[in-house]
C-alpha cells in the first residue's frame, strides 16, 4: 500500500510506460505490415497475439533478470570483437527484419499482379498454416525488442511490480492502436513502403547494435515523423485533386 500512495512509484510507472509505448512503434507496424497478408476476419486476432505473445515475452524477462543480465557477458571474441549473447539475439533479430521488410518492399513495388494474386490464393489455400507462421515471425521479433526494452527498464526502474505493471499498460495502449494503424497503412501504399523503409533502417540499427556501434533510435524517430509528415501533405494534396476531379 505503501507502495502505491508514494509519488516516485507513478512517476517511474508513468515514464516507463511512456518510454516502452515509444519502443513498441516498430513493433506495432511490424505486426500491422504481417497481419495485411492474412484475411480481413484473421486480422485482429493476430494483432491481439501478437501483443499478447509480447506482454508475455517482456514478462518472462523481466521475471528472469538474472539470466537477461548474463547476455550481456561475452561469450567470444571475434576480430579483437567481444560478442555476447544479446548481440548474438540482436543480429538475428537485425537480420530478420532487414531480410523480412526488403521481400515485403519487393512485393509492394516490384510484383506483378499476377504474383499478387498468386500470393492471395496460395494465403487461401495454406489457411492457418499461413496464420501460425505470422504468429511465429512476430513471436520471434517480439523477443528481440523485448530484449532491448527489458534491460532499458531494468536500468530505469528497480521495483519489479513497477515493470510489468508499466508493460502491461504499454501493451495495452498498444492493443488499441494497432487496429487504427493497421488499417490506415493499407489503406494508403506508400505509407506502407515508408513504414517498411522504416523497419529497414530498425534492422540496421539492431545489427549495428550487435556490434558495439550505438546510434540513439531519437534520430531513427525523427526522420520517420519527418517523412510522414511530408506524406501526410501529399496525401492531403491527392484527396483535394481527386475531389476536384
Amino acid at each position: 500500500m505503501e507502495l502505491l500512495t508514494d509519488p516516485n512509484t507513478w512517476i517511474a510507472f508513468f515514464m516507463l510506460a511512456a518510454l516502452e509505448i515509444v519502443l513498441g512503434i516498430d513493433n506495432i507496424i511490424f505486426i500491422s505490415i504481417l497481419v495485411g497478408r492474412l484475411p480481413p476476419e484473421k486480422r485482429d486476432l493476430a494483432r491481439r497475439l501478437g501483443l499478447a505473445f509480447a506482454m508475455v515475452s517482456r514478462i518472462a524477462l523481466l521475471f528472469s533478470l538474472a539470466w537477461v543480465m548474463t547476455l550481456t557477458e561475452p561469450l567470444l571474441t571475434v576480430l579483437g570483437q567481444e560478442i555476447s549473447g544479446r548481440d548474438l539475439i540482436l543480429l538475428g533479430g537485425g537480420l530478420f527484419l532487414l531480410y523480412k521488410a526488403s521481400h515485403e518492399i519487393y512485393m509492394e513495388v516490384e510484383a506483378h499482379e499476377s504474383d499478387e494474386a498468386q500470393s492471395g490464393v496460395d494465403t487461401v489455400k495454406a489457411g492457418s498454416g499461413i496464420f501460425w507462421g505470422t504468429i511465429v515471425q512476430i513471436g520471434v521479433v517480439d523477443i528481440v525488442f523485448s530484449l532491448d526494452s527489458v534491460i532499458t527498464a531494468v536500468g530505469m526502474v528497480d521495483n519489479i511490480g513497477v515493470m510489468v505493471a508499466a508493460v502491461i499498460a504499454s501493451v495495452a495502449v498498444m492493443m488499441f492502436a494497432a487496429k487504427p494503424i493497421g488499417e490506415f497503412v493499407d489503406r494508403h501504399p506508400s505509407i506502407k513502403v515508408l513504414a517498411l523503409a522504416f523497419l529497414t533502417m530498425v534492422g540496421t540499427l539492431l545489427v549495428a547494435e550487435a556490434f558495439d556501434v550505438h546510434v540513439p533510435k531519437a534520430y531513427v524517430y525523427v526522420a520517420m515523423l519527418f517523412s510522414l509528415a511530408v506524406e501526410a501533405l501529399n496525401i492531403r494534396a491527392r484527396t483535394k485533386r481527386q475531389a476536384r476531379g
